[in-house]
């Protein structure tokens, strides 16, 4: 059984700045590409039996520059769609509603085509996403490259807990997480790692 490795996108100027980026697909900056290029001493001594990214092209070049080969885009590796709160950062947030919390909350509905998610809905995708990694998983390790809060959820679903527990699981950017298996349960081998 191979273990499930979790990287975050590297930096761009609102991941930077701490604004909700969800469809704005943001070029990394020149940091994030060196964040991303760091990754390929820790991921080059592993084969992949299956390899996914997100579709937006934050993800896709973190993959390519930390030497992901083969990645399939999977459209359920999307970040959270953060609705009307899109590019707005938590403090901007909290001025107006001083309790808000994403994982309880939720968003707001945004401009036509996106209507914000709830941490149920991330659910259900991680949920699927997570079918098709235990179908690989069999076969050698998985890899994921996507955004923060939807890897965080990821992580919770595959701990057995509830969507919002990925409040839990801060994951910065540029860095990978290692799920696997301890005594055949799902456990976090490794959080936060980079070179």
């Amino acid at each position: 059984m191979g273990d499930l490795l979790l990287v975050r996108h590297g930096e761009t100027e609102w991941s930077r700045s701490g604004q909700h980026t969800s469809w704005t697909d943001l070029p990394l900056t020149p940091d994030g590409e060196e964040q991303a290029k760091s990754l390929a001493p820790l991921l080059s001594q592993r084969t992949f039996a299956l390899a996914l990214t997100s579709p937006l092209g934050r993800a896709i070049r973190t993959a390519e520059l930390a030497g992901v080969t083969g990645s399939v885009v999977e459209p359920d590796l999307h970040e959270w769609d953060y609705g009307g709160y899109e590019g707005i950062t938590t403090v901007d947030i909290h001025r107006a509603r001083p309790d808000w919390d994403l994982w309880t909350d939720g968003v707001p509905p945004g401009p036509e085509g996106h209507p914000g998610e709830s941490p149920e809905e991330i659910g259900r995708r991680a949920d699927r996403v997570l079918s098709r990694v235990s179908a690989a998983l069999p076969d050698g390790d998985v890899i994921l490259v996507a955004h923060g809060h939807f890897l965080r959820v990821l992580t919770a679903r595959r701990l057995g807990l509830p969507p919002r527990e990925g409040r839990l699981f801060q994951l910065a950017t540029g860095t990978v997480g290692r799920l696997s298996l301890e005594h055949n349960r799902p456990v976090i081998a490794e959080w936060n790692t980079k070179p």
